[in-house]
């Protein structure tokens, strides 16, 4: 049976069905209600089911294994060069990360019965959503920047999705797609924002950002990379911000794996953030100037859960700074001659990661872990 909603600001719940509220009525982010976590201690690794890709720790999932393209346990290997180990999040089914979330997503939508799905993004959440609703057998609308890659939006289109490109920045495209969910019609006569997508005619949500279903998939990085290390948690994990699915999807899964006793501390998180949108580092830091046009995955201005992003830096003690378009551009040619081919966004972590070391926020010592989140296939029709 389907999780209902629950409002960490409120405490307001809702029932799941396709009627559901993509966002509380005091404005805030859902989470899923049921939080399950297994007993006992973890297993080894031998006794984990690898075929079953992420779905191995469903334990921990109030999502049932619906639609999946075997996805999941991507490779932790050595990074000499950085003194790190990465974390091969590019070589998913669609060439991202964002495909933890998108199976995870995908299934709630079929436990739901949903018949057409929305979802605003840069390119890589919106190639995953719209794979997987064709895995699905369910119509997938994207809405994308005007600038967007060729590369993704060939990925959208020959899943069957439908593009929709939208002029102006990121938060527009945001706009344009909660519109279309909610219906004009409906907006204009002073309907709240958040009302049912089904009432309003529009589409199911699915949104990498508010739906509390694609955190449910992001935090099995967590999961995978301490499984992979037996369990022992790193001493940083180093990751790019954007809306950061990725960095609280990690966070919650370290958290989950706290509070059932199968690690016995929480790894710091580190983000880096692109210059020119960086509102937690700028905070944090103060603003820098200019912009990094290289990093298109994470130039958000306006997180939807930026205060559970502040709340997880400063429970794991951990940071945020801003990389600019230099050092983007000078990590990306270190990646690809070390043999690590991912797109301009997955440079800024490893950038992040030596200018931490070089701030002595982390030592040469620690034992650090870096996720690489997007192909640099995806780049080449840019």
């Amino acid at each position: 049976m389907a999780s209902d909603l629950f409002c960490p600001a409120c405490e307001r719940t809702y029932a799941a069905g396709v009627d559901e509220p993509w966002r509380c009525s005091c404005g805030g982010p859902l989470e899923l209600a049921d939080r399950p976590l297994p007993e006992g201690p973890p297993p080894a690794f031998s006794e984990l089911d690898t075929r079953r890709g992420l779905w191995a720790f469903s334990e921990f999932m109030p999502i049932s294994r619906e639609i999946t393209l075997g996805e999941g346990f991507t490779p932790l290997v050595s990074a000499p060069e950085w003194n790190a180990a990465f974390k091969l999040e590019y070589v998913f089914p669609t060439g991202s990360f964002k495909d933890r979330g998108a199976t995870t997503l995908l299934s709630r939508a079929a436990e739901l019965g949903v018949e057409r799905v929305l979802e605003d993004s840069s390119g890589n959440a919106g190639a995953a959503v719209a794979t997987y609703a064709a895995r699905a057998g369910i119509d997938a609308e994207i809405y994308v920047p005007a600038s967007v890659k060729a590369s993704k939006v060939a990925a959208i289109e020959r899943a069957g999705g439908k593009v929709i490109r939208v002029e102006g920045d990121r938060e527009a495209v945001t706009e344009a797609c909660i519109d279309a969910v909610e219906g004009t019609e409906t907006r204009s006569a002073g309907t709240e924002r958040g009302r049912s997508p089904r009432q309003a005619g529009g589409g199911w949500y699915a949104s990498h950002a508010w739906n509390p279903a694609f955190f449910a998939g992001t935090q099995t990085a967590a999961f995978e990379i301490a499984a992979q290390r037996d369990w022992q948690v790193p001493d940083a994990v180093v990751l790019p911000l954007g809306h950061g699915t990725l960095f609280l999807g990690v966070y919650r899964g370290f958290r989950a794996l706290f509070e059932a006793d199968w690690i016995d501390s929480m790894p710091r998180l580190l983000g880096a953030q692109a210059v020119g949108y960086a509102p937690i580092a700028d905070t944090i830091h103060g603003t820098i100037r200019g912009e990094n046009g290289l990093a298109d995955g994470i130039r958000i201005r306006e997180p939807v859960r930026e205060t559970e992003i502040r709340e997880a830096i400063a429970e794991t003690d951990g940071d945020a700074i801003a990389i600019g378009e230099t050092q983007t551009e000078r990590e990306l040619d270190r990646l690809h001659r070390a043999g690590f081919y991912t797109e301009p966004t997955c440079a800024v972590a490893p950038a992040a990661l030596r200018e931490y070391r070089a701030r002595g926020v982390l030592d040469d010592g620690d034992d650090v872990v870096v996720p690489l989140t997007g192909s640099g296939l995806k780049a080449v029709w840019s």
